[in-house]
């Protein structure tokens, strides 16, 4: 699921300028058939410049699809994306083709016509990230050192996407050949057959092989021609009350239908995350109300929430199956939105068009009632509700490190605001707080404000990993929530040292700061620990009684009950050492601190004293996490 979560939000890239583009193109469209169907200067322009996006839509979600996927995006996996679409598209076109088999250009397959299309362009970006993934930091040979790390990203694309057009070669004809036949065999079935093709063209949307059956009822493939006769009016082959039958239905839902999935899915948002989401959404509906462009609205779901999509696809079979039996007939030249709908009104072979207008409030009233359900019974992840994982490449909004008071206003705007924060305590590196409301908590703004990581145990408690200098971030947040203006960050207390923008290195030695069995982090009964959210280490389920300092260097934090301990080593590393996992419910009981913040040590030094009895006694593992805070790829090693 998290896969699919990230994949949807890198169409997000793409799909954020289609909904301009898509108006241009249609007030181009509306502009030319005003002026009887003849281009004009305005037209042309505005047409050029919609259709410059739209009509590349395959390429632009083959690079936004292998900038979204990349660990760490850059302009390589950018350039990986478009090296494996340009080697695929152009290997497989008609041209190509023809020279390949020998045969005329007019009669090669016509599936290879249809080659670039979404779903090509979603593998040829997969493509592409994977190999800038997997090859980036590549070292080859010194006499072939100039191809070595990123530079290696391309050469290795190109290669498996040769592969991939292989494959495409003898696969494609016969998922296209496929497609039409299917499409001929629902021409027989009337009504049922108009629903049918309806439920079929939006499911096959996330793939781009609608096309191959909307050519078999738009077009001169088997007969029907329906947008080519609609548009010729009486001067073509069209029948009033059939021309126009596998159009129709798809003006209330473009219209009206998905503006209230898009209501829908706004205010189900996350509060915190409505402003973002209302832009993707607000700026879809229009592009599907006014041009009849869907895939802004229909991209920002259907890979966040694909079930959600396949109602959607339900809905606009059912829609055209009721269109198609009601006596309501009206047909497009570009799309099923508003600027067709007025300028297809008085073609002599729209029947009843005002029954659209009827039609689409209803269908409004379903998507909204339907989506909105659907999307809080089943915490469905769409606009502004993905979990923050998803979210992790999106880039920061966070504070500058030491403005305290700039972090402690975005903690809480993601926390719900102030009215949602019942209780705000911390520990060594965590904010620890009850809320009133857990849902409201906002994981992927905390992160992206410069959270660590959240974690909810249950309840109402909810935990903010930031670092070692959690204290002042506390401080800061309390002033917040008792609205106290603060002109300034505060300075740190004296002896105690503010973070510095250094990083550890990447195999940190120290030596045991306490006797005992050495664990792996992830054997750590805690999950912040385990999982590596604080950052890389080891552990020690200790027999001793003392902490010593496992290096040369400083004192960064000595946390008041006396559990936990910062340090920065001469090295760089910036090092917790944590007592006991919750400790800091003992509130000091049992713990002695031996050195005070600021302070200089020496490997070997004594830290804090503590009492394993009382720890176990309490109820508290003793097992002691050794964790780099400063380097999430760094190695330890004790010896």
């Amino acid at each position: 699921m998290k896969f699919f979560q990230r994949l949807g939000r890198s169409l997000m890239l793409p799909v954020a300028v289609l909904p301009v583009a898509a108006i241009l193109s249609g007030i181009g469209y509306w502009i030319k058939n005003a002026n009887g169907g003849a281009d004009n200067i305005g037209s042309a322009f505005l047409s050029a410049a919609g259709g410059a996006l739209l009509d590349n839509l395959a390429l632009l979600f083959a690079v936004g699809v292998s900038i979204g996927m990349a660990k760490k995006s850059d302009g390589t996996s950018a350039l990986a994306g478009l090296v494996s679409w340009l080697t695929v598209t152009t290997m497989l076109s008609p041209a190509t083709m023809a020279a390949l088999t020998g045969a005329a250009v007019e009669d090669v397959d016509p599936a290879f016509t249809k080659i670039q299309n979404v779903f090509v362009g979603i593998i040829c970006g997969l493509i592409g990230a994977w190999c800038y993934n997997r090859f980036k930091d590549t070292k080859l040979p010194d006499a072939l050192s100039f191809f070595s790390g990123k530079r290696s990203v391309a050469i290795v694309t190109a290669g498996l996407s040769l592969v991939l057009a292989i494959m495409l070669m003898f696969l494609w004809p016969f998922v296209y050949g496929g497609l039409v036949g299917f499409g001929e065999w629902i021409v027989t079935l009337g009504p049922v057959g108009a629903g049918i093709y309806g439920f079929f063209n939006r499911l096959l949307i996330p793939l781009g092989l609608h096309h191959a059956l909307n050519s078999v009822f738009w077009f001169d493939v088997a007969g029907i021609n329906d947008l080519n006769n609609f548009l010729q009016g009486s001067a073509g082959d069209g029948v009033y009350g059939v021309t126009g039958q596998y159009m129709t239905g798809f003006f209330p839902i473009m219209m009206f239908g998905l503006p209230g999935a898009a209501l829908a899915m706004y205010v189900t948002a996350k509060t915190t995350r409505r402003k973002v989401a209302a832009g993707i959404l607000l700026s879809g509906a229009i592009s599907s109300f006014f041009v009849g462009v869907t895939e802004p609205l229909e991209f920002s779901f259907m890979f966040l929430a694909p079930w959600l999509y396949l109602i959607h696809a339900v809905f606009m079979g059912i829609s055209l199956f009721v269109s198609a039996i009601l006596p309501v007939r009206m047909g497009f030249g570009f799309s099923g939105g508003f600027i067709d709908l007025v300028l297809g009104w008085a073609n002599p072979l729209a029947e009843n068009p005002w029954i659209i207008l009827i039609m689409g409030p209803i269908w409004f009233a379903i998507y909204f009632v339907v989506f909105r359900w659907i999307i809080r019974r089943f915490d469905l992840k769409t606009p502004g509700r993905e979990d923050d994982d998803a979210l992790e490449d999106e880039g920061t909004d966070a504070a500058p490190r030491g403005d305290f008071h700039a972090t402690a206003e975005r903690f809480v705007e993601a926390l719900g605001g102030r009215e949602n924060i019942v209780e705000l305590d911390n520990c060594a590196t965590r904010l620890r707080m009850e809320i009133a409301d857990v849902a409201r908590v906002d994981d992927a703004a905390l992160k992206r404000a410069g959270a660590a990581g959240t974690i909810k145990p249950g309840g109402h408690s909810v935990q903010v990993v930031y670092g070692l200098n959690v204290q002042f971030v506390k401080d800061a947040m309390e002033d917040v929530l008792a609205s106290r203006a603060v002109s300034a960050a505060p300075a740190p207390a004296t002896g105690t040292a503010v973070a510095q923008a250094t990083q550890a290195p990447d195999l940190v030695r120290l030596r045991p700061p306490v006797a005992g069995r050495v664990l792996a982090l992830s054997e750590v009964p805690d999950e912040m620990f385990a999982d590596g959210t604080m950052g890389p280490g080891v552990a020690i389920d200790p027999t001793g009684d003392v902490i010593s300092a496992p290096a040369d260097g400083s004192v960064e934090s000595v946390f008041p009950t006396g559990h936990a301990i910062g340090l920065r080593l001469d090295d760089g590393t910036e090092l917790l050492i944590h007592v006991g996992i919750d400790t800091v419910a003992m509130k000091g009981d049992g713990f002695e601190t031996l050195v005070t913040a600021g302070q200089r040590v020496t490997a070997g030094e004594p830290l804090v004293r503590f009492d394993r009895a009382r720890i176990v006694a309490a109820g508290h593992s003793p097992i002691t996490p050794i964790v780099v805070l400063n380097n999430p790829a760094a190695r330890v090693e004790l010896g």
